[in-house]
């Protein structure tokens, strides 16, 4: 008989609280959501910036919960027949369990941060990874002060790999977690001008991503862009950090990773690379250079590992793009389909440019156009108008047909456009929909992006809807 994710003394043990009620003696997983809390789960009630988890307890607990983790401040707040574990404070209680769950732990552990890319990159760890041995992964974005800890708390006692995602917005974010992850390799996929709202230069922005190596295990290895503007300084800092192996990949000569060849096709891309030393060819189940791009430091990072290079290559034909960041959805018009790329979890230039490259990529034949939608990128501080205008050469480039922007910023790029290329703009997201479903036809491919405040992600769902999207892998 297998053993429970955490006993409840162990768990007990882990937070240093104390028990009030009768809570169950084995906890199978950890929950901070009410909603989709399964019987036997630990729910935790962090309070956020909107919500209060001590709030949802009652419902968490009629949901079958093994117990409730709560602060004893808000103790007398509970239901009195309730079963619960308490502490003073609950966030340092999940960050406690995510500690204990990674002492516990004999497994190999990869860390991915970078201003584009970390998803796609842990999505494709975790393929990589699990045709090898036991692996568990962060789930959707969750790389904050609390989708880490959580991670980890998650983590089963009997896993071989752990592959986590590490964000932040501001110096000093990402150390903690880090400290508390203990990874044996540590990814950047890239530093890009994004959060600039909050750093004073790109420069600040790859330091804070090198708090990384702070967090390194003993012997650990950085894998690094060679082809990245600030290579020359994440290398520094990583040996002033004492990181002994340095990886490198890219296109650049010399990369241990090295880019030779990437086509993209249709719905896929094919990539030839010389992985230290070894040349080998693969298909990722998602197209864009991007994806062939931190295909490389995942590849790196699978041999790093200890894992078989051979097997993860053939994995990454399962790699889908993830909601938000480049699903594709066949739309069902009356003519034909039509193409929707979702672009719309977030946005910087990095990423803009990167999805605009996709939509230049994708394969459209008369009377189909590529339709850029575009939402304004936030957080860029002084340097947003500049950067907004400098996406028209990339749009241009890609030869995209029509373009619908929206936001303050965007009218930046908007002005840029030649009077062709127009679309529409409309001060939000909501005033595009109208213009837009009486635009779109068969054959078109449609790409929209914007950051998470453009509310982008409507439009995307209103298409969706009303033109009874056929699936969620259709390609272009």
């Amino acid at each position: 008989m297998s053993l429970p994710l955490w006993t409840l003394e162990e768990f007990v043990t882990a937070v240093s609280g104390r028990v009030v009620g009768t809570a169950d003696a084995a906890i199978t997983g950890v929950s901070i959501d009410s909603r989709t809390l399964q019987p036997g789960e630990a729910f935790i009630a962090i309070a956020g910036d909107r919500f209060d988890g001590h709030d949802f307890v009652d419902a968490a607990l009629k949901a079958g919960a093994a117990l409730a983790l709560v602060s004893r401040e808000r103790l007398p707040d509970l239901p009195q027949d309730g079963r619960y574990v308490v502490v003073e404070d609950v966030l340092e209680g999940l960050r406690c369990l995510g500690r204990a769950a990674r002492a516990r732990v004999n497994a190999r552990i990869v860390a991915v941060t970078g201003s584009v890319g970390k998803t796609g990159t842990k999505e494709a760890l975790r393929l990589a990874l699990t045709r090898v041995g036991k692996t568990h992964a962060s789930v959707a974005s969750f790389n904050n002060h609390w989708g880490v800890p959580l991670t980890l708390a998650r983590m089963p006692r009997d896993v071989e790999y752990g592959v986590f995602e590490i964000g932040m917005n501001h110096a000093g974010e990402i150390t903690p977690l880090v400290q508390m992850v203990r990874p044996h390799v540590a990814i950047i996929t890239t530093v890009q001008p994004v959060h600039l709202e909050f750093f004073d230069s790109v420069e600040s922005i790859a330091k804070a991503k090198a708090e990384i190596f702070a967090g390194l295990e003993p012997g650990g290895v950085a894998i690094l862009n060679r082809d990245n503007d600030q290579f020359d300084l994440l290398t520094f800092l990583a040996k002033t950090a004492g990181v002994p192996t340095i990886r490198t990949f890219g296109e650049t000569a010399g990369a241990d990773g090295k880019l030779l060849k990437l086509v993209t096709q249709t719905g896929t891309s094919v990539v030839q690379a010389r992985i230290l030393g070894q040349e080998i060819t693969y298909k990722i189940g998602a197209p864009g250079r991007h994806f062939g791009m931190n295909s490389l430091a995942v590849l790196l990072a699978v041999v790093e590992m200890g894992a078989d290079l051979a097997l993860a290559g053939l994995a990454l034909a399962e790699l889908s793009a993830p909601k938000g960041r480049g699903a594709q959805t066949r739309l069902m018009l009356a003519g034909g389909p039509a193409i929707l790329i979702d672009e719309s979890y977030n946005a910087n230039p990095a990423s803009m440019r990167a999805a605009l490259s996709l939509l230049g990529d994708a394969q459209v034949s008369v009377p189909g156009r590529r339709l850029a939608v575009l939402g304004d990128m936030l957080e860029l501080g002084a340097t947003s108008p500049a950067l907004h205008a400098e996406l028209a050469p990339p749009i241009a480039a890609a030869k995209v047909d029509a373009v619908y922007c929206c936001g303050p910023m965007m009218h930046e790029l908007w002005q840029r456009l030649p009077a062709g290329q127009r679309g529409l703009y409309a001060d939000t997201s909501a005033g595009l929909l109208d213009r837009l479903k009486e635009d779109i036809r068969p054959g078109d491919v449609i790409m929209i992006k914007g950051s998470l405040g453009s509310r982008m992600g409507p439009l995307v769902e209103a298409l969706k809807q009303d033109y009874a999207a056929a699936d969620e892998t259709a390609a272009v």
